[in-house]
């Protein structure tokens, strides 16, 4: 696996890809890309961090897998690339935005934009295989993305972390709360949101309001 990631972000985690679970994960993920179908594909694994450096963070949106169909993971979560119809979680995400702040259902899911704006979209682990959900899941990516987030928490402040659904809140445990804000509601998923625990939780504005009570500029939601 070539670790292909941003200077910003290797100064940081160069200790990390010493590590023996590293190493093997770098083994494990090399020998499915060349054996199997995975995404995203190799030069997007570590997308997140190539359009958001580390010194760009503002907020972080934590999701578990990527997408694991055909044309889909374009490794930020809960995006898609152009052209690719929305998943039912994105779906969800895009009318709260709606709802929220007024913007239009937008026509891409590609949320790259709000990634070089300093949203890094995170997923817990970074490559599946096809068709397969979970199936890279406990082989080390989970560890590297955990190390992720407290450095953002040690390093950093007023970053806004967004925890959506059982699985995202768990992380709360790494961030420290003095120093950051933490916003908690239901997964965007059909299951969750048609239960009333995702649409009203305005997320999207509440950011923009933590962002601009410490200074910092506010992200621009839009997408086309």
């Amino acid at each position: 696996m070539d670790v292909n990631i941003n200077k910003s972000w290797k100064n940081e985690l160069n200790l990390e890809f010493e590590k023996p679970y590293f190493k093997n994960l770098e083994s494990f993920v090399d020998e499915e890309y060349k054996n199997q179908v995975c995404f995203p594909k190799a030069s997007d694994i570590f997308n997140a961090f190539n359009r958001c450096k580390f010194d760009d963070v503002k907020v972080v949106i934590i999701g578990q897998d990527p997408y694991h169909d055909v044309g889909q993971a374009n490794g930020l979560c809960f995006s898609v690339s152009d052209g690719i119809k929305h998943p039912p979680s994105l779906v969800n995400i895009f009318k709260e935005i709606e709802e929220d702040l007024g913007i239009p259902y937008p026509k891409s899911g590609n949320l790259m934009p709000w990634a070089d704006q300093g949203v890094l979209l995170l997923n817990a682990t970074l490559t599946v295989r096809a068709h397969e959900a979970a199936s890279h899941q406990k082989q080390g990516w989970e560890q590297f993305t955990d190390e992720v987030i407290k450095i953002v928490s040690a390093k950093k402040s007023d970053v806004v972390f967004l925890l959506w659904g059982g699985f995202a809140k768990k992380k709360k445990k790494l961030i420290d709360v003095s120093k950051h804000h933490i916003l908690e509601s239901g997964h965007p998923s059909p299951l969750s949101a048609n239960r009333g625990y995702w649409f009203g939780n305005k997320h999207f504005s509440k950011t923009n309001f933590l962002l601009q009570q410490v200074g910092v500029s506010v992200i621009d939601w839009k997408r086309l």
